[in-house]
């Protein structure tokens, strides 16, 4: 699990480093990930870790097509 939970950690860095507001694709953070030179397998991989952090209500799945990903400002 501390593996899950590093690449959660990131995944969180990356989003609050680009100034990400709203809701994206797992593509889309997948994409910004590489721009920040993060390396993710795939974005199958990161909608497995922000759908497990959704069910304790750390991140906002919105079940549009595709699906979209909120996570909550973390105090900045």
């Amino acid at each position: 699990m501390a593996m899950r939970d590093g690449e959660f950690e990131r995944i969180l860095t990356v989003l609050d480093e680009a100034d990400a507001d709203g809701s994206m694709t797992a593509s889309e953070i997948l994409d910004l990930l590489a721009e920040h030179d993060e390396d993710f397998d795939s974005a199958h991989r990161i909608a497995t870790i922000l759908g497990r952090r959704a069910q304790t209500g750390e991140v906002e799945v919105i079940r549009d097509q595709p699906y979209r990903y909120r996570v909550p400002d973390s105090g900045n």
